[in-house]
């Protein structure tokens, strides 16, 4: 599958222009470089957008190195379930993954090979046993729809979403993860304990919530699409993107916020490691994160801004709780089970 080049706008020329400035870059080691053209190919399995970031990212590393990127996109738990698969079938196809829990649950399975790339990013985007990195960031928070929500009536807490001028009238996904309706229990029951927790909770599932098995963008479009008034537990970025574009979306500070990091890593016994490797390289480069902020996420590279600082906490000025990887994955069961209590 070959995958045209993508036109990049002036912003992306002047955000890579600000980040070369800023003298983080570095190139790929050349003996990589020439072992992963000789393979020839590269297969990533990502939760990424694809339109939103994949496209852009592998056209720029295929004009760069000549090498052909293939990609496959699903949900976190799908592709934790194919790679197994595919391991125990003896039939390895993916090189690179990523994903919230992917490679927390695959290095428990001994699926992922043990290299990260150089980095002096901050120690909460890197795998201190060096399996993982962290290639971006998210903020997950509610996100609404601007015609149906009039401008001064929005929710400014969790007990404001409790109005019944809202039963009946949010969504979200159902499919076991941060970014579902299990994220958002998990981020309350952080914040408030588990008793004040589960009685808030109580009270939410009385609202008659919409659960859908979908991505979170896609809850989010539906209520840009006036089904419902409100998203709950969506990316803060992703509405953006959108309001951007006309459509009548905003999200929303209640505090805290859930933030997560998207970790990255390469697979054991994989068809072409070097071509993984140095596809992790990139995206990890400055050239890769500015077409990550271009692509409207956010950049775990220190020099390298987000498009809209307001995304982020610290920026944006809103507390959120951090949660890294392996607690997240270690907590999604329970989330789970609290989450079938009120919601199912």
């Amino acid at each position: 599958m070959r995958i045209r080049l993508c036109s990049l706008l002036p912003s992306l020329a002047a955000l890579a222009a600000a980040a070369l400035a800023a003298g983080s870059a570095r190139a790929a080691d050349q003996a990589l470089i020439d072992a992963a053209r000789k393979e020839g190919s590269v297969t990533w399995y990502t939760t990424a957008i694809v339109d939103q970031f994949v496209r852009p990212a592998v056209a720029a590393f295929e004009a760069k190195y000549g090498v052909k990127v293939d990609y496959a996109r699903a949900s976190t738990a799908e592709l934790e379930l194919r790679v197994i698969n595919e391991a125990r079938a003896g039939k390895m196809l993916a090189d690179l993954v990523d994903g919230t829990t992917v490679p927390i649950v695959l290095r428990q399975q001994n699926l992922i090979e043990k290299w990260i790339p150089a980095t002096t990013l901050p120690a909460r985007y890197i795998d201190p046993e060096g399996y993982w990195l962290a290639c971006n960031e998210y903020v997950l928070a509610t996100g609404y729809n601007t015609d149906l929500v009039p401008k001064g009536t929005e929710p400014k807490t969790w007990e404001d979403l409790l109005d019944p001028k809202y039963k009946g009238k949010m969504a979200w996904n159902t499919k076991p993860s941060s970014s579902a309706g299990q994220g958002f229990v998990g981020n309350i029951l952080m914040d408030m304990g588990e008793e004040k927790g589960r009685a808030y909770l109580a009270k939410l599932g009385q609202q008659d919530i919409s659960g859908m098995s979908v991505t979170a963008r896609q809850v989010l479009d539906t209520v840009i699409a006036g089904e419902f008034s409100i998203a709950l537990q969506i990316f803060n970025n992703h509405a953006v993107i959108s309001a951007r574009k006309g459509a009548p979306v905003g999200w929303l500070k209640l505090e805290p916020a859930l933030a997560v990091v998207l970790p990255m890593a390469v697979t054991k016994n994989s068809p072409h490691p070097n071509a993984g490797k140095l596809l992790f390289d990139f995206i990890m480069s400055d050239e890769g994160q500015t077409i990550m902020a271009k692509a409207g996420e956010l950049p775990v590279a220190p020099n390298i801004p987000p498009l809209d600082p307001n995304l982020r906490p610290e920026t944006g000025h809103f507390r959120a709780q951090y949660i890294e990887p392996a607690r997240l994955q270690s907590s999604l069961a329970h989330w789970t089970d609290v989450y079938n209590d009120y919601f199912r």
